[in-house]
């Protein structure tokens, strides 16, 4: 396994108890000591903090040379006799506290390089850093302490609240966002969306698309994800929702609280996702439903019909998982006989 560790900047020191307070864990009464950095299991070192919160590691867990390991309680024992266990409820939420710790975001200096373009008409806030080649245009509104990176464009009118991070080679255009959004590399937001009529020829005819796009406090936009602009109206990513890279968002959808969209996910027009909606990668959600709240999407799942609240689905055309996993079990059993039938036969 690979320990190339370039990427990770100057290492930082950290004392035992700071590392106990930000996992809210506990650990049995050892000296005060100081570690400079996270790693796996397999390549921690003894000044080094490391997880484990399945039994399916704990071979690993037993062999580590970790210094300190965050984990569940009933795998404390399998930490080895040279690494400080620390007990933790969710050691993997403990062990993203401890390396922001170690690694937190760079904070805006403040600087403007001299090859941005920025509209005089535009308002920058206090403390906010804005890369090569950015350009603002007229009327755009930034908030305090944001960071604005390379080649990015934020389009005319376009807000943007305190502390939000834009990484290189975003659009931004015909958009509201709130504080503490991320945008990640090549993430395009308030683009026109697939809208168009056809004729009686069978030719396309653009709609024009009028509307806007606001994400919430605490969005995150994975790299090279779409949030079209409404159609007329707004497309709405309510807070701390978060899209994985290379997801599609079509026009006028709305999503609740702290919904997740994995990796190809594609959401088409005019659907509306409760709170906290989990779908996983590939899956695709058709125009115009309603998925409830807390509703669970399996991978590569296509969802075609509204969906209750707190439902599990799977398959295409998408269904409850039970259902789905007694026809899988029916058609394995189908399977089974056919060729039990298929060698009699033969025979």
């Amino acid at each position: 396994m690979s320990d190339d560790r370039r990427f990770l900047g100057p290492a930082r020191s950290l004392t035992l108890s700071a590392i106990i307070a930000a996992a809210g864990g506990a650990a049995a009464a050892v000296e005060e000591r100081s570690f400079r950095g996270v790693a796996p299991l397999a390549l921690a070192g003894p000044e080094e903090v490391s997880f484990c919160e399945s039994r399916a590691y704990e071979a690993a867990l037993r062999e580590t040379r970790a210094g300190l390991v965050l984990v569940a309680a009933e795998l404390a024992s399998a930490v080895p006799a040279g690494s400080i266990a620390v007990s933790c409820r969710s050691p993997a939420l403990a062990f993203g506290k401890v390396a922001a710790l170690f690694h937190p975001r760079p904070a805006p200096d403040g600087s403007i390089h001299p090859s941005a373009v920025i509209h005089p008409e535009a308002r920058i806030g206090e403390g906010t850093e804005i890369g090569p080649f950015v350009v603002i245009e007229a009327g755009a509104e930034i908030g305090r302490g944001c960071r604005i990176g390379a080649f990015s464009l934020i389009g005319r009118a376009v807000v943007l609240g305190d502390r939000c991070v834009i990484h290189s080679h975003c659009t931004v255009t015909h958009a509201v966002l709130g504080q503490g959004v991320v945008l990640h590399a090549g993430a395009r937001i308030g683009q026109e969306g697939f809208g168009f009529a056809t004729t009686e020829d069978g030719r396309f005819v653009t709609a024009p698309q009028l509307g806007s796009v606001r994400l919430g406090d605490g969005v995150e936009i994975g790299a090279n994800s779409c949030v079209d602009r409404g159609s007329l109206g707004e497309t709405v990513l309510g807070p701390g929702t978060r899209l994985d890279n290379l997801v599609q968002v079509g026009h006028n959808v709305r999503t609740g609280r702290n919904c997740v969209l994995v990796a190809q996910v594609g959401v088409s027009g005019s659907s509306t996702l409760g709170d906290f909606v989990m779908a996983g990668g590939q899956s695709g959600i058709a125009g115009h439903l309603k998925i409830g709240s807390k509703v669970r999407i399996g991978a590569q799942a296509g969802v075609m019909h509204d969906q209750p609240p707190g439902i599990e689905v799977l398959g295409s055309p998408a269904a409850p998982k039970k259902e789905v996993m007694r026809s899988m079990l029916v058609l394995k059993r189908l399977g089974m006989e056919s060729r039990v039938v298929s060698k009699k036969n033969s025979e």
